[in-house]
Protein backbone atom coordinates (compact mmCIF):
# COMPACT_ATOMS: atom_id res chain seq x y z
CA UNK A 1 0.00 0.00 0.00
CA UNK A 2 1.66 3.44 -0.80
CA UNK A 3 1.22 7.12 0.48
CA UNK A 4 -1.87 7.56 -1.60
CA UNK A 5 -3.91 4.70 -1.02
CA UNK A 6 -3.22 4.98 2.53
CA UNK A 7 -4.47 8.80 2.95
CA UNK A 8 -7.32 8.35 0.94
CA UNK A 9 -8.59 5.53 2.32
CA UNK A 10 -8.65 6.93 5.56
CA UNK A 11 -9.97 10.16 4.86
CA UNK A 12 -12.65 8.39 3.10
CA UNK A 13 -13.02 6.35 6.63
CA UNK A 14 -12.93 9.54 8.56
CA UNK A 15 -15.46 11.52 6.86
CA UNK A 16 -17.75 8.43 6.96
CA UNK A 17 -17.91 9.47 10.74
CA UNK A 18 -18.44 12.70 10.67
CA UNK A 19 -14.53 13.83 11.73
CA UNK A 20 -13.95 17.00 10.74
CA UNK A 21 -10.86 17.97 8.91
CA UNK A 22 -8.80 19.47 11.62
CA UNK A 23 -9.21 16.61 13.48
CA UNK A 24 -7.99 14.00 10.70
CA UNK A 25 -5.00 16.17 10.31
CA UNK A 26 -3.81 15.94 13.62
CA UNK A 27 -4.60 12.08 14.00
CA UNK A 28 -2.71 11.50 10.65
CA UNK A 29 0.42 14.20 11.82
CA UNK A 30 0.55 12.41 15.07
CA UNK A 31 0.53 8.55 13.41
CA UNK A 32 3.13 9.67 10.97
CA UNK A 33 5.51 10.83 13.65
CA UNK A 34 4.94 7.43 15.60
CA UNK A 35 6.48 5.79 12.55
CA UNK A 36 9.01 8.25 12.29
CA UNK A 37 10.18 7.59 16.44
CA UNK A 38 10.18 4.16 15.96
CA UNK A 39 12.65 4.22 13.06
CA UNK A 40 14.48 7.05 13.89
CA UNK A 41 14.18 7.30 18.22
CA UNK A 42 12.74 11.00 17.51
CA UNK A 43 10.92 13.13 14.91
CA UNK A 44 12.09 16.88 15.95
CA UNK A 45 14.07 17.51 12.74
CA UNK A 46 11.16 15.63 10.24
CA UNK A 47 8.46 17.78 8.68
CA UNK A 48 5.43 15.70 7.73
CA UNK A 49 3.04 17.17 5.04
CA UNK A 50 -0.22 16.03 4.36
CA UNK A 51 -3.29 16.90 1.89
CA UNK A 52 -5.76 14.40 3.04
CA UNK A 53 -8.20 15.60 -0.21
CA UNK A 54 -5.91 14.27 -2.80
CA UNK A 55 -3.86 11.89 -0.62
CA UNK A 56 -0.62 13.49 -1.04
CA UNK A 57 2.09 12.57 2.01
CA UNK A 58 5.65 14.20 2.08
CA UNK A 59 8.16 13.94 5.07
CA UNK A 60 11.41 15.58 4.89
CA UNK A 61 14.31 15.04 7.28
CA UNK A 62 16.56 18.22 8.03
CA UNK A 63 19.82 17.85 9.02
CA UNK A 64 23.29 20.07 9.45
CA UNK A 65 26.12 19.63 7.38
CA UNK A 66 29.34 18.91 9.45
CA UNK A 67 32.86 17.88 8.55
CA UNK A 68 33.74 14.01 8.52
CA UNK A 69 36.02 14.51 11.68
CA UNK A 70 33.74 16.49 13.83
CA UNK A 71 32.09 14.90 16.79
CA UNK A 72 28.83 15.92 16.25
CA UNK A 73 28.75 13.71 13.59
CA UNK A 74 26.19 11.54 15.90
CA UNK A 75 23.64 13.63 16.40
CA UNK A 76 20.57 13.25 15.07
CA UNK A 77 20.39 16.71 12.97
CA UNK A 78 24.15 16.35 11.86
CA UNK A 79 25.09 15.02 8.44
CA UNK A 80 28.53 14.70 7.39
CA UNK A 81 29.81 16.11 4.24
CA UNK A 82 30.61 12.67 2.13
CA UNK A 83 26.86 11.70 2.80
CA UNK A 84 25.40 15.08 2.10
CA UNK A 85 27.56 15.51 -1.15
CA UNK A 86 25.62 12.01 -1.99
CA UNK A 87 22.38 13.70 -2.40
CA UNK A 88 23.84 16.78 -3.91
CA UNK A 89 27.61 16.95 -5.02
CA UNK A 90 27.00 20.76 -4.55
CA UNK A 91 26.50 20.63 -0.51
CA UNK A 92 28.98 22.20 1.53
CA UNK A 93 29.86 22.22 5.17
CA UNK A 94 27.78 24.61 7.18
CA UNK A 95 24.35 24.28 4.58
CA UNK A 96 21.05 22.63 5.69
CA UNK A 97 20.30 19.38 3.67
CA UNK A 98 16.83 18.08 3.47
CA UNK A 99 16.01 14.39 2.52
CA UNK A 100 12.78 13.20 1.27
CA UNK A 101 11.70 10.15 3.14
CA UNK A 102 9.11 8.06 1.42
CA UNK A 103 6.76 5.95 3.33
CA UNK A 104 7.80 2.53 1.89
CA UNK A 105 11.05 3.02 3.45
CA UNK A 106 9.56 2.17 6.41
CA UNK A 107 8.47 -0.99 5.78
CA UNK A 108 5.04 -2.96 4.70
CA UNK A 109 4.28 -4.06 8.82
CA UNK A 110 4.84 -0.24 9.42
CA UNK A 111 2.32 0.77 7.21
CA UNK A 112 -0.10 -1.83 7.94
CA UNK A 113 0.47 -0.70 11.57
CA UNK A 114 -0.33 3.13 10.72
CA UNK A 115 -3.51 1.92 9.12
CA UNK A 116 -5.01 -0.12 11.76
CA UNK A 117 -3.71 2.42 13.70
CA UNK A 118 -5.41 5.37 12.38
CA UNK A 119 -8.86 3.59 11.72
CA UNK A 120 -8.25 2.88 15.91
CA UNK A 121 -7.95 6.45 17.01
CA UNK A 122 -11.09 7.20 14.91
CA UNK A 123 -12.93 4.84 16.45
CA UNK A 124 -11.85 5.79 19.33
CA UNK A 125 -12.57 9.54 18.74
CA UNK A 126 -16.27 8.44 17.69
CA UNK A 127 -16.61 6.59 20.80
CA UNK A 128 -15.82 9.91 23.12
CA UNK A 129 -17.82 12.34 20.83
CA UNK A 130 -20.44 9.99 21.70
CA UNK A 131 -20.31 9.89 25.28
CA UNK A 132 -19.81 13.57 25.65
CA UNK A 133 -22.92 14.29 23.17
CA UNK A 134 -25.21 11.63 25.69
CA UNK A 135 -23.35 12.50 29.24
CA UNK A 136 -24.30 16.34 27.95
CA UNK A 137 -28.05 15.30 27.40
CA UNK A 138 -29.13 13.42 30.78
CA UNK A 139 -32.38 13.48 31.45
CA UNK A 140 -33.28 15.01 28.05
CA UNK A 141 -35.65 13.42 25.45
CA UNK A 142 -34.48 12.42 22.48
CA UNK A 143 -36.46 10.18 19.56
CA UNK A 144 -34.91 7.39 17.46
CA UNK A 145 -35.93 4.15 15.52
CA UNK A 146 -36.58 0.93 16.39
CA UNK A 147 -33.80 -1.38 15.39
CA UNK A 148 -33.84 -4.60 17.05
CA UNK A 149 -36.06 -6.03 19.92
CA UNK A 150 -34.69 -8.66 22.49
CA UNK A 151 -36.36 -10.25 25.39
CA UNK A 152 -34.39 -8.16 27.56
CA UNK A 153 -33.77 -4.78 26.34
CA UNK A 154 -34.44 -2.94 22.59
CA UNK A 155 -31.87 -1.38 20.66
CA UNK A 156 -32.86 2.14 19.50
CA UNK A 157 -30.80 4.07 16.86
CA UNK A 158 -30.38 8.06 16.89
CA UNK A 159 -30.16 9.91 13.44
CA UNK A 160 -26.21 9.16 13.60
CA UNK A 161 -26.85 5.86 13.22
CA UNK A 162 -25.34 5.68 17.25
CA UNK A 163 -26.77 2.62 19.19
CA UNK A 164 -28.53 3.61 22.40
CA UNK A 165 -30.58 0.51 24.83
CA UNK A 166 -33.52 0.93 26.17
CA UNK A 167 -33.57 -2.13 29.19
CA UNK A 168 -37.09 -3.81 29.64
CA UNK A 169 -36.95 -2.64 33.27
CA UNK A 170 -36.76 1.27 31.56
CA UNK A 171 -40.03 0.64 29.40
CA UNK A 172 -43.36 1.05 30.48
CA UNK A 173 -45.22 -2.47 30.81
CA UNK A 174 -47.57 -1.93 28.22
CA UNK A 175 -45.11 -0.67 25.70
CA UNK A 176 -45.13 -3.52 22.23
CA UNK A 177 -41.84 -2.25 20.40
CA UNK A 178 -41.43 -2.96 16.41
CA UNK A 179 -38.56 -2.76 14.01
CA UNK A 180 -38.82 0.61 12.45
CA UNK A 181 -40.73 2.27 15.15
CA UNK A 182 -40.26 5.59 16.18
CA UNK A 183 -39.58 5.67 19.92
CA UNK A 184 -38.75 8.96 22.38
CA UNK A 185 -37.43 8.30 25.82
CA UNK A 186 -35.47 10.48 28.18
CA UNK A 187 -31.21 9.65 28.06
CA UNK A 188 -31.31 8.03 31.78
CA UNK A 189 -28.04 7.15 32.15
CA UNK A 190 -24.61 6.94 30.40
CA UNK A 191 -22.37 4.35 31.29
CA UNK A 192 -18.51 3.48 29.81
CA UNK A 193 -18.28 -0.54 29.91
CA UNK A 194 -14.34 -1.47 28.74
CA UNK A 195 -14.10 1.57 27.07
CA UNK A 196 -17.22 1.72 25.21
CA UNK A 197 -20.14 4.01 26.06
CA UNK A 198 -23.49 2.28 26.85
CA UNK A 199 -26.36 4.83 26.43
CA UNK A 200 -29.51 3.86 28.50
CA UNK A 201 -32.50 5.47 27.37
CA UNK A 202 -35.91 5.21 29.47
CA UNK A 203 -39.43 5.43 29.58
CA UNK A 204 -40.22 4.60 32.90
CA UNK A 205 -38.09 8.00 34.66
CA UNK A 206 -39.93 10.43 35.95
CA UNK A 207 -37.87 12.57 34.05
CA UNK A 208 -39.39 11.33 31.01
CA UNK A 209 -42.78 12.78 32.54
CA UNK A 210 -41.58 15.79 33.69
CA UNK A 211 -39.59 16.53 30.00
CA UNK A 212 -43.09 15.75 28.22
CA UNK A 213 -45.01 18.31 30.58
CA UNK A 214 -42.43 20.90 29.19
CA UNK A 215 -42.84 20.04 25.79
CA UNK A 216 -46.68 20.65 26.20
CA UNK A 217 -47.03 23.73 28.83
CA UNK A 218 -45.29 26.42 28.10
CA UNK A 219 -45.85 28.09 31.43
CA UNK A 220 -43.42 24.69 32.65
CA UNK A 221 -41.02 25.67 29.96
CA UNK A 222 -40.69 29.42 30.69
CA UNK A 223 -40.38 28.61 34.66
CA UNK A 224 -43.72 30.32 35.51
CA UNK A 225 -44.94 27.17 36.38
CA UNK A 226 -42.59 24.41 38.65
CA UNK A 227 -42.68 20.53 38.63
CA UNK A 228 -41.68 20.51 42.30
CA UNK A 229 -41.79 16.43 42.61
CA UNK A 230 -42.72 13.52 40.26
CA UNK A 231 -43.37 10.21 41.38
CA UNK A 232 -44.98 7.15 39.24
CA UNK A 233 -46.11 3.52 38.75
CA UNK A 234 -45.20 3.64 35.40
CA UNK A 235 -47.97 2.78 32.94
CA UNK A 236 -50.79 2.80 35.69
CA UNK A 237 -50.32 5.81 37.60
CA UNK A 238 -48.33 9.05 38.62
CA UNK A 239 -48.71 12.02 40.98
CA UNK A 240 -47.42 15.23 39.89
CA UNK A 241 -46.90 17.97 42.23
CA UNK A 242 -46.52 21.67 40.85
CA UNK A 243 -46.52 25.51 42.25
CA UNK A 244 -46.79 28.74 40.41
CA UNK A 245 -44.44 31.78 40.54
CA UNK A 246 -47.50 33.80 39.02
CA UNK A 247 -50.11 34.22 41.36
CA UNK A 248 -52.73 34.76 38.54
CA UNK A 249 -51.86 31.17 36.97
CA UNK A 250 -53.43 28.64 38.08
CA UNK A 251 -50.60 25.35 38.03
CA UNK A 252 -53.40 22.15 37.82
CA UNK A 253 -55.45 24.38 35.41
CA UNK A 254 -52.45 25.33 33.33
CA UNK A 255 -51.10 21.55 33.35
CA UNK A 256 -54.20 20.07 32.26
CA UNK A 257 -55.33 22.69 29.84
CA UNK A 258 -59.00 23.26 28.23
CA UNK A 259 -60.66 20.38 28.22
CA UNK A 260 -57.66 18.82 28.40
CA UNK A 261 -55.96 19.58 25.85
CA UNK A 262 -52.56 19.64 27.32
CA UNK A 263 -52.20 16.65 29.68
CA UNK A 264 -54.26 14.32 26.55
CA UNK A 265 -51.00 14.46 24.74
CA UNK A 266 -48.87 13.07 27.73
CA UNK A 267 -51.24 10.81 28.46
CA UNK A 268 -51.15 9.01 25.29
CA UNK A 269 -47.51 9.03 25.36
CA UNK A 270 -47.81 7.34 28.54
CA UNK A 271 -49.47 4.57 26.91
CA UNK A 272 -52.88 5.99 29.22
CA UNK A 273 -51.01 6.09 32.27
CA UNK A 274 -53.41 8.12 35.02
CA UNK A 275 -51.73 11.25 36.06
CA UNK A 276 -53.34 13.31 39.45
CA UNK A 277 -52.13 16.87 39.37
CA UNK A 278 -51.35 18.48 42.61
CA UNK A 279 -51.03 21.68 43.55
CA UNK A 280 -47.89 22.06 45.61
CA UNK A 281 -48.06 23.55 49.33
CA UNK A 282 -45.70 24.07 52.21
CA UNK A 283 -48.62 23.48 54.57
CA UNK A 284 -47.52 19.44 55.39
CA UNK A 285 -50.59 18.37 55.90
CA UNK A 286 -52.62 20.25 53.03
CA UNK A 287 -49.99 18.38 51.25
CA UNK A 288 -50.68 15.26 52.55
CA UNK A 289 -54.08 15.49 52.03
CA UNK A 290 -53.87 16.86 47.96
CA UNK A 291 -51.66 14.13 47.97
CA UNK A 292 -53.94 11.31 49.02
CA UNK A 293 -56.87 12.88 46.31
CA UNK A 294 -59.45 11.46 45.44
CA UNK A 295 -59.55 10.00 49.06
CA UNK A 296 -60.73 13.05 51.13
CA UNK A 297 -58.96 13.28 54.66
CA UNK A 298 -60.75 13.46 58.13
CA UNK A 299 -57.52 14.19 60.24
CA UNK A 300 -54.26 13.02 60.32
CA UNK A 301 -50.62 12.98 63.35
CA UNK A 302 -47.30 13.94 62.07
CA UNK A 303 -44.46 12.34 63.62
CA UNK A 304 -41.49 14.38 62.03
CA UNK A 305 -39.40 12.23 63.67
CA UNK A 306 -39.87 8.77 62.99
CA UNK A 307 -41.27 10.13 59.03
CA UNK A 308 -44.89 8.45 59.67
CA UNK A 309 -48.27 10.25 59.11
CA UNK A 310 -51.08 8.41 60.38
CA UNK A 311 -54.46 9.78 57.97
CA UNK A 312 -57.97 9.09 59.54
CA UNK A 313 -60.60 9.05 57.50
CA UNK A 314 -64.62 8.24 57.14
CA UNK A 315 -64.35 3.90 56.02
CA UNK A 316 -66.11 4.47 52.27
CA UNK A 317 -62.54 7.35 51.32
CA UNK A 318 -59.98 4.51 52.89
CA UNK A 319 -60.31 1.96 49.62
CA UNK A 320 -59.63 5.47 47.93
CA UNK A 321 -57.06 6.11 49.37
CA UNK A 322 -55.15 2.94 49.18
CA UNK A 323 -56.00 2.51 45.37
CA UNK A 324 -55.75 -0.39 43.33
CA UNK A 325 -52.99 -2.48 44.54
CA UNK A 326 -51.80 0.20 47.12
CA UNK A 327 -51.01 2.20 44.39
CA UNK A 328 -52.54 5.44 45.46
CA UNK A 329 -50.68 5.47 49.08
CA UNK A 330 -47.64 4.22 48.03
CA UNK A 331 -47.71 6.96 45.45
CA UNK A 332 -48.63 9.66 47.91
CA UNK A 333 -46.15 8.41 50.46
CA UNK A 334 -42.89 8.73 48.55
CA UNK A 335 -44.32 12.34 46.52
CA UNK A 336 -44.67 13.69 50.57
CA UNK A 337 -41.05 11.99 51.41
CA UNK A 338 -42.79 10.14 54.50
CA UNK A 339 -44.44 7.15 55.11
CA UNK A 340 -48.01 7.48 55.13
CA UNK A 341 -50.44 4.68 57.14
CA UNK A 342 -54.22 4.92 56.77
CA UNK A 343 -56.73 4.07 59.49
CA UNK A 344 -60.31 4.29 59.48
CA UNK A 345 -62.42 7.38 61.65
CA UNK A 346 -63.12 5.41 65.35
CA UNK A 347 -67.05 3.91 65.02
CA UNK A 348 -69.17 2.55 68.39
CA UNK A 349 -69.23 -0.95 67.42
CA UNK A 350 -69.68 -3.98 68.76
CA UNK A 351 -67.18 -6.64 69.20
CA UNK A 352 -65.25 -7.28 66.00
CA UNK A 353 -63.17 -9.58 64.31
CA UNK A 354 -59.91 -9.27 62.26
CA UNK A 355 -59.66 -10.91 58.95
CA UNK A 356 -56.09 -12.24 60.10
CA UNK A 357 -58.45 -14.68 62.60
CA UNK A 358 -59.45 -16.32 59.70
CA UNK A 359 -56.26 -17.69 58.16
CA UNK A 360 -56.60 -21.38 59.41
CA UNK A 361 -60.21 -21.35 57.24
CA UNK A 362 -59.86 -18.32 54.50
CA UNK A 363 -56.90 -18.70 52.09
CA UNK A 364 -54.27 -16.03 52.23
CA UNK A 365 -54.39 -14.54 49.22
CA UNK A 366 -58.14 -14.60 49.48
CA UNK A 367 -57.63 -12.22 53.14
CA UNK A 368 -55.27 -10.18 50.84
CA UNK A 369 -58.06 -9.34 48.27
CA UNK A 370 -60.10 -7.91 50.79
CA UNK A 371 -57.45 -6.01 52.38
CA UNK A 372 -56.81 -4.35 48.90
CA UNK A 373 -60.62 -3.21 49.30
CA UNK A 374 -59.92 -1.60 52.50
CA UNK A 375 -62.00 -4.88 54.31
CA UNK A 376 -60.23 -6.16 57.04
CA UNK A 377 -62.42 -7.27 59.42
CA UNK A 378 -65.27 -9.56 60.07
CA UNK A 379 -67.93 -7.07 60.10
CA UNK A 380 -66.23 -5.24 57.34
CA UNK A 381 -66.91 -7.96 54.73
CA UNK A 382 -70.42 -9.03 56.04
CA UNK A 383 -71.26 -5.44 55.71
CA UNK A 384 -70.51 -4.98 51.60
CA UNK A 385 -72.76 -6.98 49.00
CA UNK A 386 -71.31 -9.80 47.34
CA UNK A 387 -72.20 -8.26 44.21
CA UNK A 388 -69.69 -4.94 45.03
CA UNK A 389 -66.73 -7.85 46.46
CA UNK A 390 -66.51 -9.73 43.10
CA UNK A 391 -66.66 -6.50 41.07
CA UNK A 392 -63.93 -4.91 43.04
CA UNK A 393 -61.89 -7.68 43.66
CA UNK A 394 -60.48 -11.32 41.55
CA UNK A 395 -62.69 -13.47 43.99
CA UNK A 396 -65.62 -15.73 42.43
CA UNK A 397 -68.82 -15.70 43.23
CA UNK A 398 -68.47 -18.87 44.82
CA UNK A 399 -65.48 -17.47 46.70
CA UNK A 400 -67.56 -15.12 48.28
CA UNK A 401 -70.33 -17.57 49.65
CA UNK A 402 -67.83 -19.63 51.21
CA UNK A 403 -66.11 -16.48 52.85
CA UNK A 404 -69.75 -15.29 54.19
CA UNK A 405 -69.95 -18.43 55.60
CA UNK A 406 -66.91 -18.93 57.42
CA UNK A 407 -67.36 -15.21 59.00
CA UNK A 408 -70.93 -15.82 59.77
CA UNK A 409 -70.12 -18.99 61.50
CA UNK A 410 -67.07 -17.43 63.75
CA UNK A 411 -70.12 -14.71 64.84
CA UNK A 412 -73.03 -17.28 65.24
CA UNK A 413 -71.09 -18.38 68.08
CA UNK A 414 -70.83 -15.62 69.71
CA UNK A 415 -74.30 -13.76 68.64
CA UNK A 416 -77.21 -14.59 66.57
CA UNK A 417 -76.10 -12.71 63.36
CA UNK A 418 -78.59 -12.43 61.11
CA UNK A 419 -79.56 -10.19 57.97
CA UNK A 420 -81.62 -7.64 60.09
CA UNK A 421 -78.53 -7.40 62.65
CA UNK A 422 -75.91 -6.26 59.96
CA UNK A 423 -78.50 -3.95 58.62
CA UNK A 424 -79.12 -2.28 61.70
CA UNK A 425 -74.86 -1.80 62.02
CA UNK A 426 -74.75 -0.73 58.66
CA UNK A 427 -77.61 1.77 59.41
CA UNK A 428 -75.47 3.16 62.52
CA UNK A 429 -71.93 2.86 60.82
CA UNK A 430 -73.83 5.53 58.49
CA UNK A 431 -75.41 8.00 61.41
CA UNK A 432 -73.20 7.42 64.35
CA UNK A 433 -70.60 10.39 65.56
CA UNK A 434 -66.67 9.19 65.10
CA UNK A 435 -65.65 10.32 68.38
CA UNK A 436 -66.67 9.66 72.31
CA UNK A 437 -67.86 13.11 73.27
CA UNK A 438 -69.51 16.43 71.79
CA UNK A 439 -66.14 18.81 72.25
CA UNK A 440 -64.31 16.37 70.26
CA UNK A 441 -66.65 15.82 67.59
CA UNK A 442 -67.07 19.67 67.12
CA UNK A 443 -63.26 20.28 67.23
CA UNK A 444 -62.89 17.36 64.82
CA UNK A 445 -65.68 19.03 62.54
CA UNK A 446 -63.88 21.91 62.21
CA UNK A 447 -61.22 20.74 61.38
CA UNK A 448 -62.11 18.67 58.84
CA UNK A 449 -64.04 21.61 57.33
CA UNK A 450 -61.04 23.90 57.44
CA UNK A 451 -58.98 21.04 55.57
CA UNK A 452 -61.64 20.40 53.32
CA UNK A 453 -61.79 24.39 52.38
CA UNK A 454 -57.78 24.80 52.32
CA UNK A 455 -58.28 22.23 49.19
CA UNK A 456 -61.22 22.85 47.31
CA UNK A 457 -59.23 24.42 44.64
CA UNK A 458 -56.90 22.27 44.13
CA UNK A 459 -59.79 19.26 44.50
CA UNK A 460 -62.35 21.64 41.73
CA UNK A 461 -59.22 21.73 39.31
CA UNK A 462 -58.48 17.93 39.54
CA UNK A 463 -62.17 16.84 39.07
CA UNK A 464 -62.97 19.32 36.12
CA UNK A 465 -64.70 17.09 33.88
CA UNK A 466 -62.13 16.94 31.14
CA UNK A 467 -59.81 15.57 33.65
CA UNK A 468 -62.38 12.97 35.39
CA UNK A 469 -60.60 10.00 32.71
CA UNK A 470 -57.04 11.03 33.76
CA UNK A 471 -57.06 11.30 37.44
CA UNK A 472 -59.98 8.95 38.71
CA UNK A 473 -60.16 6.51 35.93
CA UNK A 474 -60.03 3.53 38.40
CA UNK A 475 -62.41 4.82 40.65
CA UNK A 476 -64.72 2.73 39.41
CA UNK A 477 -63.24 0.03 40.70
CA UNK A 478 -62.59 1.51 43.61
CA UNK A 479 -65.63 3.52 44.46
CA UNK A 480 -66.76 1.76 47.80
CA UNK A 481 -70.78 1.04 48.14
CA UNK A 482 -72.68 2.91 51.01
CA UNK A 483 -73.12 -0.33 53.04
CA UNK A 484 -69.14 -0.09 53.42
CA UNK A 485 -69.23 2.67 55.75
CA UNK A 486 -70.51 0.06 58.36
CA UNK A 487 -67.56 -2.16 58.25
CA UNK A 488 -64.61 -0.85 60.00
CA UNK A 489 -63.52 -1.23 64.02
CA UNK A 490 -62.24 1.62 66.08
CA UNK A 491 -58.68 2.32 64.75
CA UNK A 492 -57.94 -0.39 63.16
CA UNK A 493 -55.24 -0.05 60.37
CA UNK A 494 -56.72 -0.25 56.79
CA UNK A 495 -53.47 -1.85 55.45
Amino acid sequence: MNSHELIESFGEFARSKNIDRPTMMSILDDVFRTMIRKKFDQDENFDVIINPDNGDLEIWRNREIVDDNSEDIWDHDKITLTDAQKIEPDFEVGESVAEGVKLEDFGRRAVLMARQTLIQRVKDLERDNLYQKYKDQVGEIVTGEVYQVWSREALIMDKDDNELVMPKGEQIPKDRFRKGDTVRAVVHRVEVINGTPKIILSRAAPAFLERLFELEVPEIYDGLIVIKNVVREPGERAKVAVESYDERIDPVGACVGMKGSRIHPVVRELENENIDIINYTDNLELYIARALSPAKVGSMKINQESGRVSVFMKPDQVSLAIGRGGANIKLASRLVGMEIDVFREAIDYEEDISLDEFQDEIEPWVLAELKKIGLDTGRAVLAVKKDDIVRRTELEEEMVDDVYRVIRQEFADDEDLDDSTLEAAKTRARTDATAPDAAADAAADAAATDEEAAVTHTSATETAPEHIPLATEETDENKPTTEEAGASSPAEPAQ
